[in-house]
């Protein structure tokens, strides 16, 4: 059991690592769909 739960620890720190420290180029950011109605023709 200890094994199992260190094994699935360790998992979850190398995952927060990996998406803390990951470098992401400014240009490609998440598309936000318009909330208002008026600005559904400008999409």
């Amino acid at each position: 059991m200890l094994l199992s739960v260190g094994s699935v620890t360790a998992l979850f720190v190398w995952c927060l690592v990996k998406v803390l420290t990951g470098k992401k180029d400014p240009d490609h950011l998440a598309h936000v769909e318009p909330i208002e109605t008026k600005d559904l023709e400008r999409r």
